[in-house]
């Protein structure tokens, strides 16, 4: 009998992560939830523990800010035994002019995107190199790290930082078992990205396969990274963008 395995996953309030976490939530993995607001970490593992019957923990707080990660660690070990799957995928966008951009902006991106996805997968792979099943860990890039894009010189920056993270931890995390990849999604249909009422529109256009991403595209995508099915898979990163980094028009134009 398979052991059952326990998540965590940043920025799990809603949109992308809220929709890996329910994937997961339905294939019977324990969950550790984190994001910034407190309210909405607590409504989506309340959500989650109601429609999958399993159990969902919320951990509040900046998962860049060690605290925080330590907490995250401490609840998955001490409520489940282990800690299996990893998706760093919290991250923040500040967009701005390369010229004008400031240097506050741009270290909060750092801390945030980089720093905190740095840390999260140390202090994950300090408890998954000592099991014998190791772990796997899925980092979260953007189409920005592969094809430019205006106004986010910063933030394509570090999700490109993020993808040479994953290809340098092979080296030393490969030998305990621990997988590490990257998944990079395109235009994607989120919270935030809804305040826009031109973006679905423009997006499909865009897109090849007509469409923007939905949560759940990219949930299915990141599930399969972090099962078994990808156990001979590490140090990658897979695009899920509907082919548009194939012919990558600009929404500018």
């Amino acid at each position: 009998m398979n052991k059952q395995k326990t998540a965590i996953i940043t920025g799990a309030g809603q949109g992308i992560g809220l929709a890996i976490a329910e994937k997961l939530a339905a294939q019977s993995v324990n969950l550790i939830l984190n994001d910034l607001e407190e309210g909405l970490i607590k409504d989506a593992c309340n959500q989650i523990s109601k429609a999958h019957g399993m159990k969902a923990i919320p951990v509040a707080g900046d998962s860049s800010d060690q605290e925080t990660i330590n907490n995250m660690i401490r609840e998955a070990v001490t409520n489940f035994g282990s800690l299996d799957i990893v998706v760093a995928n919290a991250g923040i966008t500040l967009f701005g002019n390369f010229l004008e951009y400031t240097r506050e902006d741009f270290m909060e991106v750092t801390r945030v995107n980089q720093a905190g996805t740095f840390f999260l997968t140390q202090a994950a792979a300090k408890v998954m190199k000592s099991q014998a099943s190791g772990g796997s860990i899925l980092l979260t890039s953007s189409v920005t790290a592969h094809q430019s894009h205006e106004n986010l010189a910063a933030y394509a920056m570090s999700k490109a930082a993020i993808e040479m993270l994953a290809k340098n931890l092979v080296l030393e995390l490969a030998p305990f078992g621990i997988r590490v990849n990257t998944i990079a999604p395109g235009a994607t249909m989120t919270n935030r990205t809804a305040l826009d009422p031109d973006y679905e529109a423009t997006w499909s256009k865009l897109t090849p396969l007509g469409k923007p991403a939905s949560p759940k595209d990219i949930a299915d995508a990141a599930a399969f990274l972090v099962s078994d099915a990808s156990s001979h898979i590490t140090g990658q990163t897979l695009v899920v963008d509907g082919g548009w980094t194939s012919i990558s028009p600009s929404p500018y134009d």
